[in-house]
């Protein structure tokens, strides 16, 4: 069953949402969940709900659809933090100090970081995606959470991996009891690699020892030499080797490739276009 679900959107002004639904029915106090392209306010070629203030977009019409979505999913504006996300696998705890950090500018984001981790409640994490996989973290028994933006770059460095021994180091947070999640984005369908990129992969693929089959599925012969990539489940493998039981980890079938009416695709529109958000947050009680 797909994890992320999409709501119905009652009006066109509401923001499109994907919801790690599974989740939050277990943890009413837990908001997670990723954004679609639609129900904002930005023009083509963002339209309509970018969430990027690095894309060229107008900078108010992002920070209105970034307060469209925390009204949508009853957060407060001031507790949106993020990071600025340069496709490597360095990990930022994020304190009360840090809360709020990037959410109307660029300028203030938590620097050279591609994923953020808390155990404060009310601190909204966020990153964006275009095509690249967002993966998410839940330590209920420690009350932390994270995520972590991969890329085949941020993939290869195992940034996966990287984010559960942040968890585990800063709070005590067991592999085995963390939850993850792999959310929409490019699939093997539609992500077509060659040459430095092949050669990481492979790198990978051979420190993880996976069974033969296993390693096949993770990448796919094409023509002239090339492959087709399943990041997703090569950040699933990531994080099976680090702790993480397999029946803990969620993941999706949307593929943001396939998918342009849904989501913002960097590889199938270009490379100028809008990003969705993934989120995560624990609530004050």
């Amino acid at each position: 069953m797909e994890p992320f679900v999409q709501k119905i959107r009652g009006t066109a002004k509401e923001p499109s949402l994907f919801l790690l639904s599974q989740w939050m029915e277990n943890n009413d106090s837990l908001s997670v969940g990723f954004t679609g392209r639609e129900g904002g306010v930005s023009n083509t070629p963002w339209a309509s709900l970018n969430i990027g203030l690095h894309v060229g977009d107008n900078e108010s019409d992002v920070i209105e659809n970034r307060k469209t979505l925390t009204s949508a999913i009853d957060w407060p504006f001031e507790s949106w933090t993020c990071a600025e996300q340069v496709h490597g696998s360095h990990v930022s705890i994020v304190t009360e100090m840090e809360r709020g950090k990037g959410r109307t500018s660029m300028s203030d984001t938590i620097a050279g970081s591609d994923a953020i981790i808390t155990n404060v409640p009310g601190i909204l994490l966020a990153s964006f995606y275009a095509d690249c996989v967002p993966l998410y973290f839940y330590a209920q028994d420690v009350g932390a959470v994270a995520l972590a933006h991969a890329g085949w770059r941020g993939t290869v460095q195992s940034i996966a991996r990287e984010t559960i021994l942040a968890m585990e180091s800063a709070y005590g947070a067991k592999p085995e009891n963390i939850k993850a999640a792999i959310g929409p984005s490019i699939g093997s369908c539609c992500y077509e690699v060659d040459g430095v990129v092949i050669q990481e992969v492979e790198r990978v693929l051979s420190e993880l020892q996976l069974k033969e089959e296993i390693a096949q599925a993770c990448m796919v012969q094409s023509e002239n030499g090339k492959r087709f990539l399943n990041l997703k489940e090569i950040n699933r493998q990531i994080m099976i080797k680090a702790g993480i039981l397999p029946i803990h980890i969620e993941l999706t079938k949307w593929c943001t490739g396939c998918q342009t009416e849904l989501f913002y695709s960097h590889r199938m529109e270009g490379g100028r276009t809008g990003r969705m958000a993934s989120w995560i947050g624990i609530r004050e009680r």
